[in-house]
């Protein structure tokens, strides 16, 4: 058996028990290093973990599929929530397999800003950018959802369209400069938060941030400053 499973964005809190308990039963554990080292506390000690990394991953995913089909019971992590922004990995672990996988959701970074941001999912689009390929429909998605008065929820791409590129794109695209942006880094984590404007955007973040861009229309009376 061979389950691919969503451990949450940061912190074990939000990994589920039917998650926890797929790797605490299986004989193989596989993932990008930060998220098998989020884990790593319930992978058993007779479990041969394989790491891997973006470049190496193709390798490394052959060898979780060469112990699967040799009767190995394995479990590869994915942050967050596979289907949010994990699915190409998804896709990557089917095709060395030869077959679907089972999939577990978890708890995905998009849910945990919009809890953070006091935003419901019915008035939000989610858009991530942490994905190979022509950005170009996607960019244009995040336009028409600002300019159909939606918040956006939104993931980086790291190598290239961080969220300082992100605002620029947005104010060549004629969003207002004074639209609010937040952005939160390590969320569930160690997690810091940044306030401010599309305009302001000009600073760096890390790999491990995500955005709610607030639509145009005001916050509920109350809601403006509070902490929770």
């Amino acid at each position: 058996m061979i389950s691919c499973i969503g451990v949450g964005p940061g912190h074990l809190d939000y990994l589920t028990l039917g998650g926890a308990r797929r790797i605490e039963e299986a004989g193989v554990v596989a993932g990008f290093q930060y998220v098998v080292d989020l884990i790593r506390p319930l992978i058993p000690a007779s479990a041969a973990v394989i790491t891997m990394g973006y470049k190496d991953q193709t390798e490394r995913l052959a060898e979780v599929a060469a112990l699967h089909h040799a009767g190995k019971v394995c479990a590869v992590v994915f942050m967050g929530d596979i289907h949010f922004s994990g699915f190409q990995l998804l896709e990557r672990v089917e095709k060395a397999c030869g077959h679907k996988v089972e999939t577990l959701p978890g708890i995905s970074s998009a849910q945990v800003t919009a809890a953070r941001g006091r935003v419901c999912f019915d008035e939000t689009t989610f858009l991530t950018f942490h994905r190979r390929g022509d950005l170009s429909p996607f960019q244009e998605h995040l336009v028409h959802a600002l300019q159909d008065d939606r918040n956006a929820i939104v993931i980086p791409r790291p190598w290239d369209f961080m969220p300082k590129d992100i605002a620029a794109y947005l104010l060549r695209e004629g969003r207002p400069a004074g639209q609010m942006v937040e952005i939160w880094e390590h969320l569930t984590g160690g997690e810091s938060h940044w306030k401010g404007t599309l305009g302001e955007l000009t600073g760096e973040f890390s790999d491990l941030s995500i955005m709610l861009i607030r639509s145009l229309r005001p916050l509920p009376t109350g809601l403006e400053g509070e902490k929770f």
